[in-house]
């Protein structure tokens, strides 16, 4: 099965342009609050219409501008998972998931179906509880239920954790990977949560004001993410304008070094970006006198601000950030990084 998406729509200050195929599996769109993802989710539902474009689901169009097809959202099977979950106060589990089978007519079928799910969600012995009643992890689980009995192709996740504590949301992480998996068809997720889009997805597709930026294999994408803004979301704290001096050989004029890259450099490069766990005092690369700013400590690292030596005191300081136990006596004079580990970013 397959997801294809090319739509516009028109949001305020920006247009949504949403184009990529979604193939089996875990997929992320991430993204700052605001960027598009929720309302690409939407269109996809039909629960918004977009201005132009095509949504097509495994072959059945769902959308399509051009030839006027717009599906109402009962006919897309398409089941969406919103942030509050959105279950009815005063049913309780047992109805709120038959409400997914409200177009089922046949009584023994929707029996049949609510105690596979009910067994499959590990609801047993929650059926007459109201939500209320109900811790937030087993509400996600009777949200999802309500929507996987009616057997949709596509499973749309809107911020799934956010209505989550940080500790169930971490431990919830890996059961609901494992369920999706079990449920063996496209997942789109979105989310803000570098963490989340990580651990949750096999590929991340990553939006800013309305554009898809790059969709990419998610360790790829982390080793290698192309543009500023996806590194920016995907948590590299260093960043720095940059120019090409050769193939191999770049120039930051804010941090007055240069550095060698074990990737080509193309003729758009714009900046280049650090992770700020990629320091190291030993590195015979790049290596460079660097002189210290501060210190932040965190429960299990710490996170050292230092400049370059030749660098502004009015440019931000670097980050470097290493495990506690890995922390040195003192300062080091210098610090390289490997030129495997410098980001190429691209307009």
């Amino acid at each position: 099965m397959s997801l294809h998406v090319d739509i516009r729509k028109r949001l305020g200050s920006f247009t949504l342009d949403a184009a990529f195929t979604a193939e089996r599996g875990i997929i992320s769109l991430l993204g700052a609050s605001g960027c598009g993802k929720s309302m690409t989710l939407k269109c996809i539902a039909g629960i918004e219409k977009p201005d132009e474009g095509v949504i097509e689901l495994d072959g059945r169009m769902l959308f399509d501008s051009s030839k006027g097809i717009n599906l109402p959202p009962q006919a897309r099977r398409v089941g969406y998972l919103f942030q509050n979950y959105a279950l009815f106060p005063n049913m309780t589990v047992r109805q709120n998931i038959l409400c997914g089978l409200n177009r089922e007519k046949d009584r023994a079928v929707k029996e049949k179906r609510l105690r596979e799910i009910v067994k499959m969600m590990q609801l047993e012995g929650l059926e007459g509880r109201k939500p209320a009643q109900l811790s937030g992890g087993q509400q996600q689980r009777v949200a999802l239920a309500r929507i996987l009995v009616n057997d949709p192709q596509i499973l749309l996740l809107d911020e799934p954790f956010s209505a989550l504590d940080g500790h169930l949301r971490d431990s919830l992480k890996v059961e609901m990977r494992d369920l999706l998996e079990r449920f063996g068809r496209e997942v789109l997720m979105v989310t803000h949560d570098r963490n989340e889009a990580y651990n949750m997805s096999r590929e991340i597709a990553v939006m800013d004001a309305g554009r898809l930026l790059t969709i990419k294999p998610t360790k790829a994408l982390f080793a290698d993410p192309g543009s500023v803004q996806a590194a920016i979301l995907t948590g590299c704290k260093n960043i720095a304008r940059a120019r090409k001096l050769d193939e191999h050989l770049v120039e930051v004029p804010e941090w007055d070094i240069r550095l060698e890259t074990k990737q080509r450099v193309g003729d758009g490069l714009c900046a280049v970006g650090l992770r700020a766990h990629y320091f190291n005092p030993s590195a015979a690369q790049n290596r460079f006198p660097v002189r210290f700013v501060e210190e932040m400590e965190e429960p299990f690292e710490t996170i050292i601000h230092f400049r370059y030596a030749s660098q502004s005191e009015s440019s931000p300081a670097v980050w470097w950030r290493l495990a506690k136990d890995k922390k040195p006596p003192q300062f080091p004079a210098e610090l390289g990084i490997a030129a495997a580990n410098i980001l190429l970013l691209y307009e």
